[in-house]
């Protein structure tokens, strides 16, 4: 009997998302084509991309360490520092097209302006030339970090200096001298105000609500790399929060001594806020630490004390709408609280073979998630695994966010937040739980994510996890390596995995 036809997709987007899509597609033979509105690959990590849609500015280095990054089938370069910049990642994108071969299956210049469903099964997808073309499935990876979120509702009064979003900040070129207002605490924010302070008269940061600042190192090492990726999975996030918050308050102290507003959540309930530079300016007071912004006067802005300052300029740090432009509003449209309900953030559950790589926030890289998103849509593609039933779906995306709801601050930016190492395992889980009775397995690429580093060795970990009490608390077992107290079921699981990875080396 003759095969199946292999489906024919269509990717929209070639950012880290898209082109990891891309080569997992392209590895397996799926016939695909990718169109990207840009003349090059990178998409958000492409300064002053011509798409228009890329939020990098000048001097932006990552705050994920590479070997957290890195796609797991092809690492990024070893003479890379920790904390690769923006030009350094768009060229590693570039070795990994060429490496891989796809180039020429990407459609550049070319922009996607309608996606819709066809009456007998399949999408049609319209792009810019007026040309449209029929496909059995499309992956969506047009990225959430360009279509900028402004304050809602929008402040009182009348600015009548320069207002910008961070999405079109690029250099401190014209901030020299002047007084300057940047609104947020996330990661652009503090880079903003950090780099701008280096130039202008006076920076002020503002903010809502407080929030934790965590160091890109703890001593020597990355801070994202303080524990294997199955600390995050297997150990209770209590035990995992107290070593973070030790190593924090050990190495910044407390953001009430630089005078930042106390977080209202625990280390974990929101997106990170990630910087080595922040506290040191305001320790300088060359940064200015002031509460939400109350009314615009002119050429003052009144904050929420009733301070008020001159301001010229005003950069807004208040994140992203998702926005899928091709979509007619009846089909998909995010909600007002910018969700949008996904089966493990990728399979809409009522529209078959609209698949959404990488729209997700997570606690680890977006690029090891989406190439693993990419390796399980191209496994259902294949007949190799099978979508549990819709009514399955439908209620795990309301546990779903149910835990979203209780684990994180009540956010927009919250709205697609994932745990990467359990979030991963859920992915592993469906390409391993769902697979067809007698299909071949593909393998996942091996490397990606931290360095495999036993929590015994003491190499990643100065400080003793300190014992889980509560109803989890366990008899608490010696390391006689290092003499760090750890629970007996962390001591079993780091034997496990140290015999697992003797034999995998021989």
């Amino acid at each position: 009997m003759a095969s199946e036809p292999a489906p024919r997709v269509c990717v929209i987007g070639a950012g880290s998302s898209g082109i990891a899509s891309c080569q997992v597609l392209h590895a397996r033979g799926i016939p695909f084509v990718c169109f990207e509105k840009g003349s090059k690959v990178g998409g958000n990590w492409r300064y002053m991309n011509d798409n228009g849609m890329s939020s990098a500015y000048d001097s932006l280095s990552i705050n994920t360490s590479r070997r957290i990054m890195e796609y797991a089938a092809y690492p990024m370069p070893g003479d890379y520092p920790d904390f690769p910049t923006h030009r350094q990642i768009a060229a590693y994108f570039d070795a990994y097209v060429d490496h891989f071969g796809f180039r020429d299956h990407i459609r550049f210049r070319t922009e996607v302006t309608h996606v819709s469903r066809r009456e007998d099964g399949g999408w049609e997808v319209a792009v810019d030339d007026g040309s449209t073309a029929s496909y059995d499935a499309v992956l969506v990876a047009n990225g959430h970090h360009w279509d900028p979120r402004w304050p809602e509702p929008p402040f009182p009064g009348e600015f009548s200096g320069e207002a910008i979003h961070s999405h079109h900040y690029k250099t401190p070129a014209g901030y020299e001298g002047k007084r300057v207002l940047v609104l947020g605490i996330g990661n652009s924010a503090c880079d903003i105000a950090v780099e701008t302070s280096r130039v202008s008269e006076q920076t002020f940061l503002a903010m809502r609500r407080g929030a934790w600042i965590i160091p890109k190192y703890f001593g020597s090492t990355p801070s994202d790399e303080l524990a294997p990726d199955w600390v995050a999975r297997a150990v209770p996030l209590p035990i995992v929060r107290s070593l973070f918050m030790r190593k924090i308050k050990a190495t910044n102290g407390h953001p009430a001594d630089f005078g930042l507003p106390e977080p209202d959540h625990k280390l974990g309930q929101a997106h990170p806020t990630i910087s080595s530079d922040l506290l040191g300016r305001i320790g300088h007071g060359r940064v200015k630490v002031k509460p939400n912004i109350e009314r615009l006067e002119g050429d003052c802005v009144r904050f929420a004390d009733g301070s008020v300052e001159r301001i010229e300029k005003i950069v807004y740090c208040t994140g992203y709408k998702i926005s899928f432009p091709f979509f007619d509003p009846g089909l998909l449209e995010p909600s007002g609280d910018n969700r949008i309900d996904l089966y493990r953030r990728v399979v809409h559950p009522d529209l078959e073979g609209l698949y959404f790589i990488g729209l997700i926030q997570p606690l680890y890289a977006i690029m090891p998630l989406a190439e693993l998103q990419s390796e399980w849509i191209a496994d259902v593609l294949e007949g190799v695994v099978t979508l549990p039933p819709t009514d399955h779906m439908v209620a795990e995306i309301a546990q779903d966010r149910l835990a979203l709801e209780r684990r994180y601050v009540a956010s927009k930016r919250h709205t697609i937040q994932v745990d990467g190492p359990p979030y991963m395992h859920q992915l592993r889980a469906e390409r391993r739980n769902c697979r067809v009775s007698g299909s071949a397995p593909h393998a996942e690429p091996a490397g990606g994510g931290r360095p495999a580093v036993a929590l015994l060795d003491g190499k990643r970990l100065v400080e003793a996890i300190p014992r889980y009490r509560g109803r989890q608390a366990r008899a608490a077992a010696t390391s006689p390596r290092t003499g760090l107290t750890m629970t007996g079921a962390m001591r079993r699981m780091g034997e496990r995995r140290r015999e697992k990875e003797r034999r995998r080396n021989g």
